[in-house]
């Protein structure tokens, strides 16, 4: 089961994209129903490793920040 879950604002503006595309690029009009299905299909397979990536990416970033956290925050005393 995936954790991850849009809003459904987000869906709905995310399935009117897949459409948009489909008639820009492809020359072709897709139904809600196919646009829903490849939204699902990427979610299921993007989805996942992405998320994945910004968690390793965020817990780099803080990682660095708490190894130097003497050089972030230290007050010199006089």
């Amino acid at each position: 089961m995936m954790r991850i879950r849009l809003a459904d604002e987000r869906r709905t503006n995310l399935i009117r994209a897949i459409k948009q595309y489909y008639e820009d690029q492809m020359d072709e009009k897709i139904s809600d129903f196919r646009a829903e299905g490849l939204l699902d299909f990427f979610m299921r397979e993007l989805g996942p490793p992405v998320y994945n990536q910004g968690v390793r990416d965020a817990s780099a970033f803080m990682q660095d920040k708490l190894a130097d956290l003497d050089g972030e925050v230290y007050e010199r005393e006089t």
